[in-house]
């Protein structure tokens, strides 16, 4: 999916019953903008069998493209492999040591494995903000400063769909919070500004 169908997506749950979900997305996104306080503290994890290197990419070619250094992530994986190009070869341990200017993102469809939840909570112990994108991964939520679940519905995106929307989110760096629901809710009461005649 690119940075078009992604925005297609959007307005199609922004006009839709996912429009719910699509503000807790924004939120979440904009949480996810603001995580990580130094370049290189942003960390995604998930389980073994299903590594975040799709939503990884993508966030790191999009932050590169606007140059929103902090947002270049780092991959961290449960097992590297011996020789792997440096991009792959971080191992949980770089979570271990994270502290107060990292932020651990755990891309998660469902809880990953429990040694990768262990070492999420040693980071939160010391100081690094915890966010969590998941679909049926209570455990990992449970870790979250900030966590976004994505139910199966037909109203909402697939996992892959939402990791796309939270992508482009925190890139884009929309409006989010009260305010911004304060002025939809007055523009669904009192209906669309109409400018004069």
């Amino acid at each position: 999916m690119d940075r078009s169908e992604a925005r297609i997506l959007r307005e199609l749950l922004e006009t839709g019953r996912g429009r719910a979900w699509l503000d807790e997305a924004d939120d979440f996104a904009a949480a996810l903008r603001s995580a990580p306080r130094q370049v290189g503290g942003l960390l995604l994890v998930g389980p073994g069998e299903a590594e975040p290197w799709h939503f990884t990419a993508h966030l790191s070619e999009e932050a590169r493209v606007l140059g929103l250094d902090q947002l270049i992530p780092t991959l961290v994986r449960g097992a590297p492999e011996e020789g792997a190009p440096a991009q792959l070869s971080v191992g949980l341990d770089r979570i271990s040591s994270a502290g107060r200017n990292d932020a651990v993102l755990v891309v998660a469809q469902n809880d990953p494995e429990s040694l990768v939840l262990e070492r999420v909570a040693d980071a939160k112990r010391r100081g690094a903000r915890v966010l969590t994108l998941g679909q049926s991964a209570p455990l990992a939520a449970d870790l979250a400063h900030d966590a976004l679940t994505v139910p199966q519905s037909a109203d909402v995106p697939t996992f892959d769909g939402a990791q796309h929307v939270v992508s482009a989110a925190a890139i884009d760096g929309r409006q989010h919070g009260l305010i911004v629901r304060l002025r939809r809710w007055v523009e669904a009461v009192n209906g669309p500004r109409v400018d004069r005649w």
